[in-house]
């Protein structure tokens, strides 16, 4: 009887499941079964399986027709002899460590089940679960989900050992449908006497581009997650009330999410079965859960409760396009928030005053809108919003504009202004345009103010807005959409220093104050490959080269450059960059002479290309120097 019993169900997953049952063949844990269980395949997984069968006499094939997942984990655990449970998706890989260090866990504690951390694999890359980010963030054992309640975002089944008997006592089966996961592992944590965390990761969750599709707005896939969401809250607000309100707040966000999309896309033809399935679960809710919602959600949820379809669809029709600007009010003091404050609330008609507060949820939302040099003097103009509330009732304001040092928190004051709300139209990341209520603002940056004591420290100073109004005082770094207009200005030298606007990769203006080894002045496309040139201060003795870095994970590329006098020149083949890894890749360009050079780029120009259907944009990084970005489509 082996130790452990791995069990993977399977279905058209042909491109994957080789390499799945490679990594379990591969664990340093060898004494373990692995059951692949076909539920009913119409691809050559079955042949697959078959030849790990006919290598390795640990890997078992049974048989289905069909029946779905939950059919065929069952099917499984019948067939399962081991002491211990294990269950792997054909699509996604175990590393080597991963069993043995599970099962030596429970061997070592008696718990009744061990779970670890896990990495999803995207577009090549690794990169953590946000779901278990938190949760396993530290080894504990003997514990417990009431003890450790961020357990209940680890409602998958993979990352985990099961102790058979402690499987067979709580009597867990699947349920024959999608989503079916989800209770069995929320039971399996609560039925546990007790439970090992493991910070290591055991599992990597692969996130499949042809996955992500509109099957999850499918009535019968919706019907099926909102049961198990019922099912779920059920069972925690038996067996553990106090773990509960978490588990709802992330509902709320997620699952309810969907249905609620799911609703306004089919209006007044919504399946009824949908609607009391949701309301039912959103019946259990209590209201200070429902404040954990933005506002605009939380009134696409209230009518989703309320079973109104029709108004559901019209309301997401609004916020969707953009058209959604709630009214904001102020109501009374606050306790407890300061002096002053006040508590502020979204008007809807459709949404009561007991939920709609949204004092903490207030939040500044600036933008830059134009940028550049006049005289020596940076000038910029921007739009801040309060969140996607409509700010008239606000009247006048004061808004402050400031740039503010990392790390020493020195300040330098460009503005402040009293101004009054307004509606724009501003350009959007799909090209549309969008009216937008808010304050506009001004500021203009002389870099004399930068006394010698600041361009000494080199330091990197973050564009800052403050907005204030009776009872509200709300302040926020300047950003945007990092690929909408204003370019970013050129750099100027001020004192044997470069002042170099910046924007940084989530779209933070700014300045740094550094010095430059070498400036590119030309940086254009010609026939697929981007051309650099500029100048070097020390031309040193040999030619350079041109060295691509990537941030995410280090991997380089490298590419020749030629040398004449402190004129430097190369050109970047885009069609030779490594295939992309992660959603959007990035490589600093560096220039290599034996040691690395940044070159600072002095041209406003950021040119891109498509090249063999991947387009590549020559930009400037949070340093101001050169950087190529792979813009990959979304999924």
């Amino acid at each position: 009887m082996p130790i452990l019993s791995v069990i993977v169900p399977f279905h058209d997953v042909e491109e994957y499941l080789g390499s799945c049952l490679d990594s379990l063949l591969a664990q340093t844990l060898r004494d373990l079964e692995v059951i692949c269980v076909d539920d009913g395949s119409r691809d050559g997984g079955r042949a697959v399986v078959e030849a790990r069968q006919a290598a390795d006499p640990r890997v078992r094939l049974v048989r289905l027709t069909g029946g779905g997942v939950g059919r065929a984990r069952n099917t499984g655990v019948r067939h399962a002899t081991g002491r211990y449970l294990a269950f792997v998706d054909g699509d996604d890989l175990v590393p080597r460590e991963a069993f043995r260090r599970l099962v030596a866990s429970l061997e070592s504690t008696g718990s009744d089940l061990a779970c670890g951390n896990v990495m999803r694999i995207h577009r090549n890359q690794l990169v953590p679960s946000w779901a278990h980010r938190q949760a396993f963030a530290r080894r504990l054992e003997r514990t417990h989900i009431t003890r450790h309640p961020l357990l209940v975002r680890d409602r998958m089944l993979w990352n985990k050992v099961y102790r058979r008997s402690s499987w067979d006592a709580l009597a867990l089966t699947f349920p024959e449908r999608l989503y079916e996961d989800q209770p069995v592992a929320m039971a399996a944590h609560v039925g546990a006497a007790s439970v090992d965390v493991l910070k290591a990761v055991v599992y990597h969750w692969r996130r499949r581009e042809e996955s992500v599709t509109d099957r999850r707005m499918e009535p019968d896939n919706v019907r099926d997650r909102l049961l198990s969401v019922l099912e779920t809250a059920t069972l925690l607000a038996r067996r553990a009330p106090a773990v509960k309100p978490r588990f709802d707040r992330d509902t709320l966000d997620i699952d309810m999410g969907v249905a609620v999309e799911a609703v306004a896309v089919m209006g007044a033809a919504a399946d009824p079965e949908i609607l009391d399935l949701a309301a039912r679960y959103l019946d259990g809710v209590a209201p200070e859960d429902w404040l954990s919602l933005p506002f605009p959600r939380r009134l696409l949820t209230h009518l989703l409760h309320r079973r109104r379809p029709d108004e559901l669809a019209a309301v997401f029709a609004e916020w969707d396009e953009g058209r959604l600007w709630p009214p904001l009010v102020p109501q009374g003091l606050a306790r407890g928030l300061g002096l002053g404050r006040r508590r502020w609330y979204g008007r809807h008609p459709a949404l009561p005053q007991d939920l709609s507060e949204v004092t903490e949820e207030l939040a500044l939302l600036p933008r830059l809108l134009s940028a550049g040099w006049r005289d020596g003097v940076l000038h910029g103009e921007g739009w801040v919003s309060v969140g996607r509330f409509d700010v008239r009732g606000l009247g006048r304001v004061r808004v402050r504009v400031w740039l503010q040092e990392r790390g020493t928190s020195d300040t330098v004051p460009l503005s402040e202004d009293r101004v009054m709300p307004a509606c724009l139209g501003l350009a959007q990341e799909d090209g549309g345009v969008a009216a937008e209520h808010g304050f506009p603002f001004g500021f203009a940056f002389d870099p004399a103010t930068l006394t010698p004591a600041r361009l000494a420290r080199r330091g990197h100073w973050e564009l800052r807005v403050e907005l204030r109004a009776t009872g509200l005082r709300l302040e926020a770094k300047v950003a945007g959409p990092r690929w909408l207009p204003p370019a970013v200005p050129v750099p100027v030298r001020r004192a044997g220093s470069w002042v170099v606007p910046v924007r940084g990769a989530r779209g933070v203006w700014g300045l740094r104050v550094r010095r430059a080894e070498a400036l590119i002045g030309e940086c254009r496309i010609e026939g697929g490959d981007l051309l650099v040139a500029g100048e070097l201060a020390d031309p040193g003795d040999e030619d350079p080269v041109l060295r691509l870095i990537r941030r995410s994970d280090g991997e380089e590329v490298y590419f020749p450059a030629t040398l004449d006098g402190h004129v430097f020149s190369g050109r970047i083949r885009l069609v030779d960059i490594d295939e992309p890894v992660g959603r959007q890749p990035r490589w600093d360009v560096v220039l290599d002479q034996g040691r690395k050079i940044r070159p600072l780029v002095r041209t406003r120009a950021r040119p891109a290309a498509t090249v063999a259907g991947r387009r590549f944009v020559a930009d400037r990084g949070d340093d101001g120097c050169l950087m190529l970005v792979e813009q990959c489509p979304p999924g």
